[in-house]
């Protein structure tokens, strides 16, 4: 992949005029906004433009807004449920202790902005890349071991705040079992309903599949099709009990300051199911980043995010043993798989790289795939 990566069509001049309109109904007067941008490293679905705001009784406010993407951009996703973002980064924060940012403004009508959006408080921290992935070059590969310890627990402990908070069936009920509000409240069962039946993990599987349906349906890619199929030979026997996941657990949507989470980001992949979803994430990702590293040869991080490490602090906070990790492993190598080879599609359609000969080679570890398909 190479670093540039195009994730929006949106004129930012344009956009900071609306943003300022739409801020002075608000707040009750004028609004002085700063030029919007972009971070470095925008992310690959929602949109993300930073700006300052001025506006009587306050006097300078630093702000971030996140906005569905354009149809045009090709989406990551197939729909973006900007509302439920906004209410599990509030719950995040005021039920689990959890340092998501502070939100600020939900607006579901897309006629301001030409999208709905909602508007966040901006933190300052340090955040391991992707590109270049933490594990080639910075701040975290060159720190020393014993901190990388404190920054790896101290996630480890996010997990733990968020699965074990006290969340209500009312507090959730702004979710589906797949992190996506359905379109009628009688399509699936409440929170309550699936929490008691155990049925989020099957909820959370049948939602990727009709996400790789969408994503990939005309153009099918055959080992993510194995990767299903394995899913069912292996399900467990008992998934587990079901809390709120983050979704995308991972250090690379954390902002840290000496080493110790100071922002929590990036909620729209949040969801009803296992503990193991989080987990097994935040493993998987980091082995991702450590395989690209070894294949060019560099030493990487091996001995950080080891899958037995994260289990035994998890079980030590939570009492909680984590169960059937391989499968879950697995499930999450098939999640990324899904999502990354849309992104290569995007790029393609943008002509940043070209389409592969082989449709198995839009998955970027192929190779760590195919291996867990086998053991």
């Amino acid at each position: 992949m190479t670093e540039e990566m195009r994730t929006s069509t949106r004129d930012l001049g344009r956009l900071r005029d609306r943003m300022a309109s739409w801020l002075a109904g608000r707040t009750g007067g004028p609004v002085d906004v700063s030029e919007l941008s972009r971070p470095a490293a925008n992310g690959m679905s929602s949109e993300t433009v930073f700006f300052t705001a001025s506006w009587p009784g306050r006097r300078r406010a630093r702000c971030v807004a996140r906005l569905a993407p354009a149809a045009e951009a090709v989406p990551v996703f197939p729909r973006y449920d900007l509302g439920a973002q906004f209410e599990v980064m509030r719950l995040a924060r005021d039920r689990a202790g959890i340092p998501a940012p502070r939100a600020l403004w939900f607006e579901p009508d897309p006629a301001p902005l030409g999208t709905p959006f909602f508007v966040m408080e901006r933190e300052d921290g340090d955040v391991p890349p992707d590109v270049m992935p933490y594990t080639f070059e910075g701040w975290l590969l060159d720190a020393p071991p014993g901190r990388r310890r404190v920054l790896q627990d101290a996630t480890v402990r996010l997990l733990a705040a968020l699965h074990d908070a006290p969340f209500t069936r009312e507090d959730l009920s702004v979710l589906s079992p797949t992190g996506a509000r359905p379109s009628r409240a009688d399509e699936r069962p409440s929170y309550g309903e699936e929490r008691a039946l155990g049925g989020g993990l099957r909820a959370h599987v049948d939602a990727q599949r009709a996400y790789y349906a969408w994503a990939h349906g005309d153009h099918p890619i055959p080992l993510l099709e194995r990767a299903f199929g394995w899913l069912e030979a292996h399900w467990p026997d008992d998934p587990g009990p079901d809390v709120l996941t983050w979704g995308d657990a991972r250090i690379g949507n954390v902002m840290y300051r000496d080493f110790r989470p100071v922002a929590v980001l990036d909620w729209e992949m949040a969801a009803v199911g296992p503990r193991e979803l989080d987990l097994a994430w935040m493993i998987f990702l980091h082995r991702f980043f450590q395989d690209l590293t070894e294949a060019i040869g560099l030493p990487g991080l091996p001995d950080f995010m080891r899958g037995d490490d994260v289990c035994r602090t998890y079980q030590a906070l939570t009492g909680h043993t984590p169960a059937n990790m391989d499968f879950h492993l697995t499930y999450a190598a098939l999640r990324h798989g899904v999502i990354m080879a849309r992104v290569w599609r995007r790029r393609v359609h943008f002509g940043e790289q070209p389409m592969p000969d082989d449709p198995d080679d839009l998955v970027m570890h192929r190779g760590t795939l195919e291996r867990m398909l086998e053991a």
